[in-house]
Parts: structure tokens; C-alpha cells; sequence
């Protein structure tokens, strides 16, 4: 038998099964964690989506952030009545992963550090890319900025759950 293809397979079936449950997490934390927020021009919303998304991006790396963060949260849009934001959702939260996985994979060693990069990096593109769909979406530059207090809010308090724990999930995940 070869075991080579075995561990590939293994491996393989290993990852699907990870960002599958990192997309379940970021929908379900994004679904069921979350504040309306009704003062914003927008209906804004603040939730704990990015708490799995940064753990996936911590630990697993870069793809599995990028893919639980832009499936998780444009599901999230797809069946909560956002349908119009789930396109911009799926480009702007899967970058975050992406670049938020990608500073942690290139700083290894430096992890709160890293981290904490990621996560400010991750902040900026999460309000300049809502703060621009917005002003496509309602054809205005001054409304959107109402939404980025809500944004920072939801980054902020993610990496205020996430810095003390991913450097010791990763540890633990890589003992396995």
C-alpha cells in the first residue's frame, strides 16, 4: 500500500473538514452573537464572526482564514436578508483572512506581535473596504462613515478575545 497517497488523502480530507468548521463557526458566531445596531445610516450590525475567522487565520494559516472568513460571513449575508452585501462580504472579510493569515505565517516565533499586526491590518481593511461599498451602495461619502465606529468595535473586541488564546491553540493543534 502507499502510504504516501494515504497521508495525502488524509491530509486532504483533514483540511476540507477544518475550514468546513471554521465556516460553521464564523456563520453560527456572526449569526448568534450579535447587537442590531439601528443608529447607523444602514442598520449596522456588530458581532463576533472575526473570532473564528482570526483563529482560523492564526492557526491554520492564510487559506483557511480567507475561506472561513468569506463563506462564513457571506453566508451570514445570504440568509440574513443582507443579500446585497454578500458579494462585497466575501471579497473584504476574505482578504482579512487572507492577510491576517499571511502576517502571522511571516512572523513565526513573534506571535503576539504578529498578531497583533494582522489584526490592525485586518481593522484597515475592513473599514476602508465597507466605508467604499457603501458609498457605492448609497451614493453618498459622508453616511458611511457611521459605520466605522461599528467596524472597529467588531475587529477590536475579536482581537481582545483572540490574542491571549492563538498562540496557545496553535500549540495545542500542532501537538495533535
Amino acid at each position: 500500500m502507499d502510504s504516501t497517497f494515504s497521508s495525502r488523502k488524509t491530509s486532504r480530507t483533514k483540511t476540507i473538514v477544518i475550514n468546513a468548521l471554521f465556516i460553521a463557526f464564523t456563520l453560527a458566531a456572526t449569526m448568534f452573537i450579535n447587537i442590531r445596531l439601528p443608529i447607523m445610516g444602514n442598520g449596522g450590525l456588530i458581532h463576533l464572526g472575526n473570532v473564528p475567522l482570526f483563529i482560523a487565520a492564526f492557526v491554520y494559516g492564510r487559506k483557511t482564514g480567507a475561506i472561513a472568513g468569506a463563506f462564513g460571513m457571506a453566508l451570514f449575508d445570504l440568509l440574513s436578508g443582507w443579500t446585497a452585501w454578500a458579494p462585497f462580504t466575501f471579497v473584504i472579510v476574505g482578504a482579512m483572512g487572507y492577510v491576517a493569515g499571511l502576517i502571522a505565517e511571516k512572523m513565526p516565533g513573534k506571535s503576539v506581535l504578529a498578531y497583533s499586526l494582522a489584526i490592525v491590518v485586518a481593522l484597515i481593511i475592513k473599514i476602508v473596504g465597507y466605508y467604499f461599498v457603501e458609498v457605492i451602495l448609497y451614493s453618498n461619502w459622508i453616511q458611511p462613515f457611521g459605520s466605522i465606529p461599528g467596524n472597529f468595535l467588531q475587529v477590536i473586541v475579536a482581537g481582545i478575545i483572540v490574542l491571549p488564546i492563538a498562540g496557545r491553540l496553535k500549540k495545542i493543534v500542532g501537538q495533535l
